[in-house]
């Protein structure tokens, strides 16, 4: 036991004391806020740009109102020319498409019949947009002839704006869902990446001290299974250390907003009412509320879960990286047995992301977050949502007992492969390893 937390400490600080491994636990928070914000720049500046489309009206069913610019699209009338000509005059004048409505017997045949010709492939916005301007003139048209005046309609309808708030008169904000699925979905998608690149860590380990045969020198003093199980827990100490400080610099840039748009994070959210947020204003009301709801959020559950999770999780995969590593000579050969580790992880995002999110307590989301390696994702994703405890329970017995056979499984592999040089092994290899 002693040998092994020899090895545990060994591989811990080789990992902590490495530059890069202090520069990025510390700038890595950083680079994340910073990318998105780009990304929401570049979004911004990009939808700032109308695209200019010129339209052909052959039916003179529609008013340059209906084509009244933007701040996505702006109109050119080409009505004056054939669409042989048009098209030829919308080419020299550089714009993003030509809209061609042609002139038709019945409104019908107009709606099935519109041709938008461009160079490229439009943006699907942009589409509807056209779409939907259209679509609203012949409306009209049809309500003008079923004798109905269109300004009867629009009085008629109302704007609703729906409050929310619980049994006890607290106020919700109607962000609440979207927030939960964006904390689920950054913790699912996390367990997900500290698997991939500490399990690769740990299987490069392996490969080093093999070819260095350096592990010859080590399995003298020590037993196999202590030496991967020395592996796996120090690197997994390491990771969980990186998380840790993460929370920690992420939870001073969360109060420090906090700060910058004036919320007060002690205030007694309970004594809010619904018509208290309607006098909220619209910038920062909404802003205080999002901060609102997520200090709501089972904040302590979730980090502890994710710890356990992520330990979990990553003992069960790491295993398998050891394993990986002690079968082949240098990581080029890790390959072909890579893909089947990998899938299940992938697997588990997709269902989070195409599932979870949109129903998390579905029968789907709730088998994936049972299945041991797919519910160290799947579960973090729906506990903002809420989950009761004996789910959590049982998705946890599973993981561990999974992961106790999962190393008695990879270490048989490790054993054997860990002395085995010159021969690129095959899956059949590895079953023969596993029967001695």
């Amino acid at each position: 036991m002693n040998k092994l937390a020899l090895i545990i400490q060994r591989e811990f600080l080789a990992k902590v004391r490495n530059k890069t491994f202090i520069i990025m636990t510390f700038l890595s928070p950083l680079l994340i806020i910073g990318f998105t914000a780009l990304i929401v720049f570049l979004g911004k500046m990009n939808n700032n740009e109308a695209k200019v489309v010129a339209y052909v009206d052959e039916s003179q069913l529609f008013t340059s109102e209906d084509f009244e610019s933007s701040e996505e699209i702006s109109f050119l009338d080409f009505s004056g020319f054939n669409i042989d000509s048009a098209k030829v005059e919308a080419a020299k004048a550089n714009v993003y498409g030509l809209l061609y409505i042609p002139k038709k017997d019945s409104l019908n045949q107009i709606a099935q019949q519109l041709q938008f010709f461009s160079s490229e492939s439009p943006n699907s916005s942009i589409v509807r947009n056209m779409e939907r301007r259209v679509e609203n003139r012949l409306a009209i048209i049809k309500l003008e002839e079923m004798g109905i005046a269109p300004d009867q309609i629009e009085q008629s309808k109302f704007k609703v704006d729906l409050k929310l708030s619980n049994f006890t008169g607290e106020a919700r904000s109607k962000f609440v869902n979207e927030m939960k699925a964006a904390v689920g979905s950054i913790a699912g998608y996390f367990i997900m990446l500290f698997i991939i690149i500490y399990g690769t860590m740990v299987m490069r380990s392996v490969i080093e001290e093999k070819t260095s045969r350096i592990v010859e020198v080590i399995i003298s003093s020590v037993k196999p299974f202590q030496l991967m199980m020395g592996k796996v827990l120090g690197t997994a100490l390491a990771g969980l250390l990186q998380f840790i400080v993460w929370i920690v610099v992420i939870a001073g840039i969360f109060f420090f907003l906090a700060a910058f748009f004036d919320v007060n994070l002690a205030a007694d959210r309970a004594s809010m009412t619904a018509d208290q947020m309607a006098t909220m204003t619209e910038s920062t009301g909404q802003m205080q509320l999002v901060f609102m709801e997520f200090m709501k959020l089972p904040l302590l559950t979730i980090i502890l879960l994710y710890i356990f999770y992520f330990i979990g999780g990553f003992l069960l995969y790491s295993s398998l990286y050891a394993a990986i590593g002690a079968a082949v000579d240098n990581e080029t050969d890790t390959q072909q047995f890579m893909m089947p580790v990998i899938m299940p992880l992938i697997l588990g995002i997709y269902v989070g992301f195409a599932t979870v999110l949109n129903d998390p307590h579905g029968p789907v989301s709730v088998v994936f977050s049972h299945i041991p390696f797919t519910s160290p994702i799947v579960m973090l994703m729906r506990i903002p949502f809420g989950v009761p405890w004996w789910e959590i329970l049982i998705s946890m017995s599973i993981l561990i007992i999974t992961f106790i056979f999962m190393i008695w499984f990879a270490s048989k592999i490790y054993r054997i492969g860990i002395l085995m040089y010159g021969k690129k092994p095959t899956y059949k290899d590895l079953y023969k390893w596993l029967k001695y």
